[in-house]
């Protein structure tokens, strides 16, 4: 286990996610959020396989997952992000710690998703969201609620309120567990490995809602440096490591350092076009019923 880059804030790590964990006190961390390989045979690097036989791959994770729920502070959040094929099995095994409460299925929907033969097409990721307790020690509903969905065509309200528009709380809608409004990462002033990268949108509502400032958020899949980068710039603490390449994680946390990061698109604000939305004409009147 080797100190690959530091701040003020948080420490990053070229180590096995195991060998990460055992060095870290337990109850010592507010949020745990874990987004592992998914066993699909890509390739992250030398050391470790992502083509491994079922069952070897679920008691990977359950033993991680034991640890995870080790360093967890009373009250803390646990974020399993996953394909819903592996949270099944791993929901159960969660959900079957006593200490451990399920909160959510949080579903990510997944843009541009290919036809599979015999299958339906595969439209979202999923995320569980689990506490250690019974009540969640930090729950910020306020810090990620979501402006009013606007059309990005015509600027008028995309989503039917019923003439009861007036009645919406003016700090913004509530948070749901659907979440369709999560940009792949694609473009190269964002894109900091060739393996699938989280958009930084996903950690952003995770550790607002479930952290205060200064609170402590693990990571033992570091991959693109996602969750460290965000912890970083919301001003939480932070561990993470990474069994392969730590280049990309690192050099993000310098361009955080440099104050040369490109800034990401913020959940606070909900532009977006949907099919079943019809844009009027320029100057037409209608009401919240009629959009």
């Amino acid at each position: 286990m080797r100190l690959e880059y530091q701040t003020a804030l948080g420490h990053l790590y070229r180590a096995d996610c195991l060998e990460f964990l055992a060095t870290i006190p337990a109850q010592s961390v507010a949020t745990f959020f874990a987004d592992p390989p998914f066993n699909l045979k890509k390739d992250y690097g030398s050391k470790g396989s992502d083509n491994i036989p079922d069952d070897q791959y679920l008691r990977w994770c359950e033993s991680w997952l034991t640890e995870g729920m080790r360093v967890l502070a009373p009250g803390g959040a646990l974020f399993l992000y996953n394909l819903p094929k592996w949270l099944m099995p791993l929901g159960t095994f969660l959900g079957s710690s006593k200490e451990m409460t399920f909160k959510h299925w949080i579903a990510i929907d997944k843009a541009h998703s290919l036809p599979i033969p015999n299958r339906l097409s595969t439209s979202h990721y999923g995320m569980l969201y689990f506490i250690k307790g019974d009540k969640p020690r930090v729950f910020n509903r306020d810090d990620v609620r979501i402006p009013v969905q606007v059309c990005r065509h015509c600027g008028r309200d995309i989503k039917d309120y019923g003439g009861h528009k007036k009645f919406l709380n003016p700090r913004g809608l509530n948070l749901s567990d659907v979440w369709d409004d999560i940009p792949p990462v694609r473009h190269k002033r964002y894109k900091s490995r060739q393996a699938n990268q989280l958009a930084p949108v996903i950690l952003e509502r995770v550790i607002l809602l479930t952290t205060n400032p200064g609170d402590m958020v693990c990571d033992p899949f570091a991959g693109a440096g996602t969750t460290a980068y965000v912890a970083e710039k919301l001003g939480r603490q932070w561990i993470t490591a990474e069994l392969n390449d730590t280049d990309p994680a690192r050099s993000r946390l310098l361009e955080v350092a440099n104050g040369t990061d490109p800034s990401w698109r913020s959940s606070k604000k909900r532009i977006m076009h949907s099919a079943s939305h019809v844009c009027e004409p320029a100057g037409s009147l209608f009401s919240d019923s009629q959009v």
